[in-house]
């Protein structure tokens, strides 16, 4: 036997180059266009993405005579049907961030990255745009002949075609974006009008020439060098992570079907038709294990199963599994992980905070600020009185008369609240009144008092809230 590490040291790292020059990545040198199959997943696929339909029509559905989701940021106001949230409430905003952000934490740590194979814009918008350029240019082989070929009439039309679906797509989306900020059918007026806001017109063009740009010519390599999300999964998966899998045990060695008995093949069950790579949107060969470039679409499980079908073969060979349910070890179900308990405590947590916030906003909302120069002064009839700027906020979107009361004191006067306080809908309206109590009535410097305002509704509904405060007075006088 040759032990001698110099003889073979040259052999190792011959393999070494051979199998990087056979482990191959696309990046950008050529356009991948996959073959587009129908399948279970494919179906799945089509349904999750149909999610964002809401996107692009939600900003026509009325509520109440107005638009029923409007972010108003000029004026500070997020209509939400019926709710009306203004800044003042936008502790809600940061518990509904933490929701998304541990929800995606939970579905990379459980399945892998499905948030990209099956809802993300990217991928959405590229499969739609592949399909637009499969139903123009045909199946990939001809669309790969059409790149090759010269520029004749019959390519730059059915190239032309292809790039204004692709440009309306995008002015669609930029379009989609913008109606969200105001009243969706006068924009469509307004921005043909050349009426719009500037910034309408920016944010437009913006998003037309990057879903042009990303959906249309980068497409999967967005996900290899542009997403950030790509790197950071790798890091959230684990053993018992759900993912795309190809059985290696049970495909290799991969061979080509050939006429024999089944009991007398010598190969696995992979035969090697190399389908799942020509499904797969990034290019990527399932059967080398995970890689960066794997979005989770279950596109390739389509593809083999139907293959398996065709060879008379058990479906699964590449499936959906976890590293451990591979490797033959022993799995816990989900619900029997701490680390899920934990996800969904937060979660929990995270979504009773805001349905509590959404359910609990009031339709009004009282500041009282007590006059500190001075703190109080001496009436001629002997009574003491404070004055007070009360801030009264309407959260509704009608206008709304105000009635002003105080209590904490049986000998408590309000003046300056005589009449009923008309607030703006979403503004701040200010209001001066004085409280005065008899000095002989004090019992002690500082006396607590209420203030509580109250409102009816056009629907009929009573609109009430309180604050508290201080009344400030002399010290008593002592027997």
């Amino acid at each position: 036997m040759n032990t001698d590490p110099e003889s073979t040291a040259p052999v190792s790292v011959d393999a070494l180059y051979a199998e990087a020059d056979d482990w191959h990545v696309n990046a950008g040198g050529q356009t991948i266009h996959a073959k587009r199959i129908p399948g279970r997943w494919r179906t799945i696929k089509w349904a999750m993405a149909s999610v964002w339909l809401i996107y692009l029509l939600g900003p026509y559905l009325r509520w109440d005579g107005r638009q029923a989701v409007l972010f108003d940021i000029p004026n500070r106001q997020y209509h939400l049907f019926s709710v009306t949230v203004l800044p003042q409430d936008f502790w809600m905003l940061s518990l509904l961030l933490l929701f998304f952000a541990i929800l995606l934490a939970v579905m990379t740590a459980l399945v892998g990255r499905v948030w990209c194979g099956f809802f993300c814009f990217q991928t959405v918008w590229t499969d739609v745009f592949t399909w637009i350029e499969e139903r123009l240019e045909g199946p990939p082989a001809a669309r790969r002949k059409l790149d090759a070929a010269p520029m004749s009439r019959e390519k730059l039309k059915l190239r032309a075609i292809k790039h204004g679906l692709w440009l309306l797509i995008g002015f669609l989306t930029g379009f989609s974006f913008v109606a969200w900020f105001t009243d969706a059918p006068t924009l469509w007026w307004t921005f043909f009008t050349g009426q719009a806001n500037g910034a309408a017109y920016v944010t437009v063009a913006l998003f037309t020439a990057g879903t042009y740009v990303l959906a249309g010519f980068l497409r999967e390599q967005t996900c290899f060098w542009l997403c950030p999300y790509a790197r950071i999964q790798g890091v959230m998966l684990d053993r018992s992570t759900i993912v795309p899998t190809y059985d290696e045990r049970r495909g290799e060695p991969r061979g080509r079907v050939k006429r024999e008995d089944e009991g007398e093949r010598t190969t696995g069950d992979c035969v090697d038709c190399n389908q799942c790579v020509a499904v797969c949107p990034t290019g990527v060969d399932i059967r080398r294990g995970q890689q960066e470039g794997c979005i989770t679409c279950a596109l390739c499980l389509d593809a083999c199963d139907q293959v398996m079908d065709k060879v008379g073969r058990p479906r699964g060979l590449i499936r959906y599994a976890s590293l451990d349910e591979l490797e033959g070890r022993r799995t816990s179900p989900l619900w029997l992980r701490p680390r899920v308990w934990v996800y969904v405590l937060i979660l929990g947590l995270s979504l009773s905070g805001i349905l509590y916030g959404l359910t609990s906003l009031d339709p009004l909302e009282l500041r009282v600020l007590h006059e500190r120069a001075p703190l109080f002064v001496l009436q001629s009839d002997g009574s003491i009185q404070n004055k007070y700027t009360l801030k009264i906020l309407n959260k509704t979107h009608e206008p709304l008369a105000v009635t002003i009361r105080a209590t904490g004191h049986e000998s408590l006067t309000l003046a300056g609240a005589e009449q009923p306080i008309a607030t703006a809908p979403g503004g701040v309206t200010p209001a001066t009144v004085f409280v005065r109590i008899p000095r002989q009535a004090l019992e002690a410097e500082r006396q607590p008092i209420v203030f509580r305002i109250e409102a009816e509704r056009t629907t009929g509904e009573p609109a009430v809230t309180e604050r508290e405060s201080v009344f400030v007075g002399p010290r008593p006088r002592s027997d």
